[in-house]
C-alpha cells in the first residue's frame, strides 16, 4: 500500500500544471522588485550596512504577512468544499483514514504557496553580501516564516473540517489566525496593565503563541549564536498549535462527512434566527411587495433585512474604539496620522466587504441553477443587474455617505496644510469610484467564477492592489532614468489618482460590457466547459453557386 496516496497523486498533477511554475516566477520578480525599490531609493543615503538591514526586514515582513494570511485563501474551503458536493463520504469508502485525507488535501491545496515561499529564500540572502545581516539570522527568519506559513494552512484545515459555507470558513479561518496572531497578546497586555500586582509580568506568557513574537525578536540586537529563549519559545509554541489543529482535523474529519438530522433545540434557534432576519409572515409579505414592486430581483438579493443592520454594527463598534481611543490620548488622537489611518481603515472594510456582497449572489445562483430559471422568465438582463445594484445600494449606500462625512471632518481640521487637505479629497473621490466600480466588476466576476472567494480575491487585486503594482513600476522605471519629478509629493499624489482613476474606467467598462452581451451565455454554461470567447458566432458566409457547365454538345 502506497503511503499518503493523495499526497502522491496531487504531487504529479502540480508537476504538470503550468501555474506552478508561474507562481513562484512571479513572486520571485515581486521579492526582486521590493529589494530593487529600496536599493534604488536608500543607498545614495545610508551604508550599505544599514541597506542591507532595511532589505532584509523589509522582505521578511512582506513575506511573514503572506504566510500568516494565505491558509485563510488555500486551506479553509478545501474540505468544505467536498462536504457541500457531498463527495466526500466517497473517499471513506476506501481504505483512506483521516489523516491521509487531511494531508492530502494540505499539499494539493497549498503547494503553489510553498513553491512561492521558496523562491523569496534566495532574495533573503541578498543583504548578506551587503553586510550587516549574518547568514545564521537569515536562516533563523526563514524558519520562523516557514513555521508561520504551517500555523496559517494547519489552521485554515481544521476550520475547514468545522464549517460549510464558503464564506464562513474564509472568515473564521481569518479570525482564528488573527486572535492567536494578535488577541492573544492583547489579553497579556491588558493583564500586565490592569492586572493584579502579583500577577505583573505574567502576561507575557501570552505574547508566545502570536507568531509575531519570534519574528519581532528576531531582529533585535543580539550577537553570535546567543538567540534569545522568548524566540524558540515561541516558535515552538506557534508549532504546537498547528500541529494540535491538525490533530483535530485529523480526529474530526472521519466523524463530519455524514449529515446528522438537527436537534429540535438546533431547529428552533434556527426559526427563530429566521423570524428575526426575515421577520414573521405579515413583516415579510410587506417587505418583499415593497421590494418586488421596484425589482424582483432587488427583493431576491435583499430579503435579508438585517444585512444594512451588520454593516451599521461594525461601524458603530468602530467609533467606540475611535472615541475610546481620544478619551485615553487626548489631543494625540487628533494627529493627522491617526485620522489617516482611521480613514483608511474604513474605506478599505467598506470596499472589501462590498466586493464580498457584489460577487456572491451571481456565484451562489449560477451554481445551484436559479440564475438560469431566472433567466426563463420575462425579466431582462438589465433588471437582473439593476435588481442587484439596488441592494448594494441599500445595504452600503448611507454607511458611505457617513464615512465619507468623517473624512471629510478630519480633511476640514487641517485646512491649513494643502497637502492633507489634496490627499483627504483625492481618498474620497478614489472611495466613490472604487465602490462604484467593483460593484459592476463583483457581478461580472462572481458570475463567471466557481467559488466567490475567488472572485472576491480577483476583485480586490484588480482595484485596489493592480494600481499601486503599476505605480512602483513607475517609480522603478523613475529611479533608473534618474527622474525626480517623481519626488513631489504632488505629483506623486496625482500620479496615484490618475493610475487609480483609468484603473476603475477600464475594468468598469470591461465588466458592463461582459455583462450585458455575455450575461445569457455564462449563465448557461457548465463549469467544467470552457466559456465561449465570442458572444456572437461569426455568420457563415453563403456558399457560391456556381453557373452549371454546359455538356459538350449541349
Amino acid at each position: 500500500m502506497t503511503f499518503l496516496p493523495i499526497v502522491e497523486r496531487e504531487l504529479r498533477i502540480a508537476s504538470r500544471r503550468r501555474g506552478t511554475y508561474w507562481t513562484r516566477i512571479l513572486a520571485a520578480m515581486i521579492a526582486l522588485g521590493v529589494a530593487g525599490i529600496i536599493l534604488m531609493t536608500d543607498s545614495p543615503r545610508i551604508t550599505s550596512v544599514q541597506l542591507g538591514k532595511n532589505i532584509f526586514a523589509t522582505l521578511a515582513w512582506f513575506a511573514f504577512f503572506y504566510c500568516l494570511l494565505i491558509g485563510a485563501r488555500n486551506t479553509a474551503d478545501c474540505i468544505a468544499e467536498e462536504r457541500r458536493e457531498g463527495t466526500l463520504g466517497l473517499l471513506f469508502l476506501t481504505d483512506l483514514k483521516g489523516y491521509d485525507v487531511v494531508i492530502g488535501k494540505l499539499v494539493a491545496s497549498s503547494l503553489n504557496s510553498v513553491y512561492a515561499f521558496a523562491a523569496i529564500f534566495p532574495v533573503l540572502a541578498i543583504p548578506i553580501l551587503l553586510g550587516g545581516t549574518p547568514p545564521e539570522r537569515v536562516w533563523l527568519v526563514v524558519l520562523i516564516l516557514s513555521n508561520t506559513l504551517f500555523f496559517s494552512l494547519a489552521a485554515g484545515m481544521w476550520v475547514s473540517t468545522v464549517t460549510r459555507g464558503e464564506r464562513s470558513t474564509f472568515l473564521l479561518t481569518l479570525l482564528l489566525i488573527l486572535f492567536v496572531t494578535v488577541g492573544i497578546p492583547v489579553i497579556g497586555l491588558l493583564i500586565d496593565e490592569f492586572g493584579p500586582k502579583p500577577y505583573a509580568g505574567a502576561g507575557k506568557i501570552f505574547y508566545l503563541p502570536s507568531p509575531i513574537t519570534a519574528l519581532g525578536t528576531s531582529f533585535e540586537n543580539w550577537t553570535g549564536r546567543q538567540i534569545p529563549a522568548q524566540l524558540w519559545s515561541s516558535v515552538l509554541c506557534t508549532h504546537v498549535i498547528a500541529w494540535g489543529m491538525l490533530l483535530l482535523a485529523f480526529y474530526r474529519l472521519p466523524r463530519t462527512w455524514q449529515d446528522k438530522a438537527a436537534s429540535v433545540s438546533a431547529l428552533r434557534w434556527r426559526e427563530r434566527w429566521r423570524q428575526w432576519s426575515h421577520g414573521d409572515s405579515m413583516e415579510r409579505k410587506s417587505f418583499r411587495q415593497r421590494l418586488v414592486d421596484v425589482n424582483p430581483c432587488f427583493w431576491l438579493t435583499a430579503r435579508d433585512r438585517l444585512k444594512p443592520a451588520y454593516v451599521w454594527a461594525v461601524l458603530g463598534v468602530a467609533g467606540c474604539l475611535w472615541f475610546w481611543g481620544w478619551i485615553e490620548m487626548k489631543k494625540e488622537w487628533l494627529d493627522e496620522g491617526f485620522h489617516f489611518l482611521t480613514g483608511f481603515t474604513l474605506f478599505t472594510l467598506l470596499k472589501w466587504w462590498l466586493a464580498s456582497e457584489a460577487c456572491q449572489r451571481f456565484c451562489e445562483d449560477r451554481r445551484s441553477g436559479a440564475l438560469e430559471l431566472i433567466l426563463c422568465t420575462p425579466i431582462k438582463v438589465e433588471e437582473v443587474l439593476r435588481g442587484q445594484l439596488l441592494a448594494l445600494r441599500r445595504q452600503f449606500f448611507w454607511p458611505a455617505v457617513i464615512v465619507l462625512a468623517v473624512v471629510f471632518l478630519f480633511m476640514v481640521s487641517g485646512r491649513g496644510n494643502e497637502g492633507w487637505v489634496m490627499l483627504c479629497a483625492a481618498g474620497m473621490v478614489m472611495f466613490i469610484a472604487d465602490l462604484y466600480t467593483m460593484s459592476w466588476l463583483g457581478m461580472w466576476q462572481g458570475l463567471r467564477a466557481r467559488y466567490s472567494m475567488r472572485a472576491v480575491g480577483s476583485v480586490i487585486f484588480r482595484i485596489l492592489f493592480l494600481p499601486w503594482i503599476i505605480l512602483v513600476l513607475l517609480l522603478i522605471f523613475a529611479s533608473i532614468a534618474n527622474v525626480r519629478a517623481f519626488d513631489k509629493e504632488d505629483t506623486f499624489l496625482g500620479l496615484w489618482f490618475g493610475l487609480g482613476m483609468v484603473n476603475n474606467l477600464v475594468h468598469f467598462l470591461w465588466a458592463r460590457q461582459g455583462l450585458m452581451e455575455d450575461f445569457r451565455t455564462i449563465a448557461t454554461t457548465r463549469y467544467d466547459a470552457k466559456l465561449p470567447t465570442e458572444t456572437h458566432a461569426p455568420k457563415a458566409k453563403p456558399a457560391e453557386v456556381k453557373a452549371p457547365v454546359p455538356a459538350a454538345g449541349g
